[in-house]
């Protein structure tokens, strides 16, 4: 059985496009039609990811989030600056949004103590360059039920996110959660730094 009518995201829902090693970055850009808000991102990709949590940005009828990091001193507003606004400052990723049409251009954490402070958070799919690191794996599948998805459709769409080669976590990958655990050790004196 294939599940391809089941719908993850535009930019996976055809399946998922290979990223180029040798890809050194591009530009982002808003959606409005004029006075885009411009990010450049001087680096290629890591840890690409589809995601179900509520506080990333979806494009129309998307369920799912596509979200990739890359080193805070790669990243660059290049463009219409002043249109970003702060979704939630009391969140612990800053999303900086453009206050036209409401495309989040990166997200980024402020707190030095957090285990991915130096990470900008970044939608790839608001480029028009191609090469950019894959999504790998799907994190916090079941938090769409959050956003309206009936828990009836979660089979078959951790079947699609299977059958896409995305691996379907509640959590993230196991890698990310091993380096969150080991800051936390390490700040507790649990771990030697």
């Amino acid at each position: 059985m294939t599940y391809e009518n089941v719908k993850i995201h535009p930019a996976v829902d055809g399946g998922v496009k290979k990223g180029r090693a040798d890809f050194a970055g591009g530009t982002l850009h808003c959606n409005c039609a004029s006075e885009r808000v411009e990010v450049k991102v001087a680096a290629q990709t890591a840890h690409n990811h589809v995601c179900g949590c509520t506080k990333c940005w979806k494009p129309e009828g998307a369920i799912f989030s596509q979200v990739a990091v890359v080193g805070r001193d790669a990243l660059s507003v290049t463009a219409n600056g002043h249109k970003l606004k702060i979704v939630n400052e009391a969140a612990p990723i800053q999303r900086y949004a453009c206050s036209g049409c409401g495309a989040h251009m990166y997200g980024r954490i402020e707190n030095t103590g957090h285990p991915f402070y130096g990470l900008d958070f970044v939608h790839t799919e608001l480029s028009d360059q191609d090469g950019w690191s894959e999504p790998q794996f799907a994190a916090f599948v079941s938090s769409v039920i959050e956003s309206g998805v009936e828990p009836s459709r979660m089979g078959d769409i951790r079947a699609r996110l299977k059958e896409l080669g995305l691996e379907p976590y509640d959590a993230l990958s196991p890698p990310l959660m091993d380096a969150i655990a080991t800051h936390v050790a390490k700040q507790s004196g649990a771990l030697k730094a």
